[in-house]
């Protein structure tokens, strides 16, 4: 795995507050920077393999990092864009399972990594980062429940506007002058989280491009009327 070491510190972290480690006391966060080692990684590296026993946990700096499944011809399943601040492979390393997808980089990315003893140990002896990572696996299979249920029974129009929904809040961040959300995602990505094929997918994107729901700058989708990915996605 090609990697750089960086050097950061959980005390100063810009984005310690949006993770599983926002309002942990000034002992636990020591702890854990105390534990971690951090990198730099490429575009396209992989963190971890579906099936492969956990390591670790990993907290993304920067940058964001796609987790998927793969079905049984090798197609991609994309289940979630993960941004600053997730923490990745907690849950299977806590159930004592094998890893459920892979996580893959979709650009440079700054990740923190807790080696598997380390972290299990400190979440033996330390009541308040248990219970936060608790409360935080609950409010995620919250959010792939009822992502799932929106999913569930909408064609594929509809998955491609409720996609764009979702992915507002990952990429709400990542603005262009005019203050609206872009999206930088291969088509085969996007592809792989609506569930369809290539083909299809960009045969919708040129339809919501005509009706100037969405823009494009190369590879890049601006979201220029998210009034109306709502009202296609029959959420309102």
């Amino acid at each position: 795995m090609l990697r750089n070491r960086i050097e950061l510190d959980c005390q100063e972290c810009s984005i310690r507050n949006d993770s599983a480690f926002g309002g942990l006391c000034s002992h636990s966060i020591s702890a854990i920077n105390g534990h971690k080692s951090s990198n730099i990684h490429r575009k396209g590296q992989i963190l971890f393999h579906e099936g492969t026993r956990p390591l670790g946990v990993y907290c993304v700096n920067k940058g964001k990092i796609k987790l998927y499944k793969l079905g049984n011809e090798g197609k991609e399943q994309i289940i979630q864009i993960a941004k600053e601040g997730e923490l990745l492979g907690y849950r299977a390393m806590i159930s004592e399972e094998l890893y459920p997808v892979s996580a893959e980089t979709l650009e440079e990315c700054h990740v923190c990594f807790v080696p598997k003893h380390d972290f299990l140990q400190m979440l033996s002896s330390n009541q308040e980062l248990y219970a936060k990572l608790f409360k935080h696996a609950c409010h995620e299979l919250g959010i792939m429940t009822q992502n799932v249920t929106n999913l569930a029974q909408k064609t594929v129009r509809e998955r491609l506007a409720i996609t764009f929904i979702m992915l507002r809040e990952t990429y709400g961040k990542d603005h262009d002058e005019s203050n609206k959300t872009v999206i930088n995602l291969t088509r085969e990505d996007l592809a792989n989280i609506v569930g369809t094929a290539t083909e299809t997918l960009i045969r919708l994107l040129h339809d919501f491009k005509e009706d100037n729901i969405i823009s494009t700058k190369g590879r890049k989708i601006i979201i220029e009327d998210e009034s109306e990915l709502i009202h296609i996605a029959n959420l309102s």
